[in-house]
């Protein structure tokens, strides 16, 4: 299991990088400004994947710019020509991450699972994260907001309504595919569809959408809610750690992809591995 799973994420990370570099073939070439010169880092950057010389970091800004349509064929549309976006550099560092986290956390799966599962106390304390985790508790919330939006005529609200609505639809998509290709399963021996969860990936999805409009001041709250979500499992006998684990990153690229089009960041930092130390490098797309 460990292995096809193994083999599964490369192939994923693979595919991403590939067409990444497809896409940059044709975007505009951006124009670096300034390049501030540092000395050797003291320790190496954090999920810093081998074989790979650069880390791309964002700055922080502020929320997605609300386009000028957020109707119903807007929203169509859009669920459709997002998953151009999917294939990224971004995405591929999550994926790495993601999928690095997962294989690290699979040797303690059966450990953690017999802690928990007939553990009274975690019973308890997780078991509402089962309905408020459900896709269609998420998407019913999602559509309040959208539909506050349209009917009072504020297109933030919809906007954000909309990306709420497209992150679930792409972490659902990424999730079934992935679940009926690993067929991993279950500890109840339920289902051979466990990997990932799919519980984390849509509450990971949704937070990861909700930051990009509002930013972490407010959205720190959904991630501590994804969080409790993706380990509500655990007890529940229903999904592995290692499950919820890749989930939360299949979310947050979920939630990231459908917004990152929109999301204008003038000066992006990357940070680049240079002979005899680093380079912080300020850069601006050219229009």
């Amino acid at each position: 299991m460990r292995k096809r799973c193994t083999v599964i994420i490369l192939t994923i990370a693979s595919m991403i990088s590939a067409n990444g570099l497809v896409a940059a073939q044709t975007t505009g070439r951006p124009e670096a400004i300034e390049l501030v010169p540092v000395g050797t880092p003291s320790t190496p950057l954090l999920f810093a994947p081998d074989g790979l010389d650069t880390y791309v970091a964002q700055q922080p800004a502020g929320s997605p710019p609300t386009p000028r349509h957020t109707g119903i064929k807007a929203l169509t549309k859009h669920l459709v020509t997002n998953f151009k976006y999917l294939p990224s550099k971004e995405n591929l560092f999550w994926a790495g991450a993601g999928g690095a986290l997962a294989l690290a956390a699979h040797p303690f799966d059966d450990n953690v699972n017999e802690a928990l599962v007939g553990n009274d106390t975690a019973e308890k304390i997780f078991k509402p994260g089962e309905i408020l985790g459900e896709l269609g508790t998420l998407l019913g919330s999602a559509s309040v907001v959208y539909a506050v939006g349209r009917i009072k005529d504020q297109p933030k609200v919809s906007h954000l309504g909309m990306d709420l609505i497209e992150a679930l639809a792409m972490s659902e998509a990424l999730t079934q595919t992935l679940k009926y290709t690993t067929k991993r399963e279950r500890p109840d021996h339920s289902s051979k569809n466990s990997f990932p969860s799919g519980h984390a990936a849509d509450t990971f999805a949704f937070a990861t959408a909700l930051e990009r409009h509002l930013n972490w001041k407010y959205s720190i709250p959904a991630y501590v809610f994804s969080s409790y979500v993706a380990l509500s499992r655990l007890p529940a006998n229903r999904h592995w750690l290692s499950d919820a684990v890749f989930g939360s990153a299949v979310g947050i690229i979920a939630g990231r992809t459908v917004t990152s089009h929109e999301a204008e960041r003038p000066y992006p930092v990357a940070v680049t591995i240079i002979p005899g130390g680093a380079a912080i490098m300020y850069v601006r797309r050219s229009k």
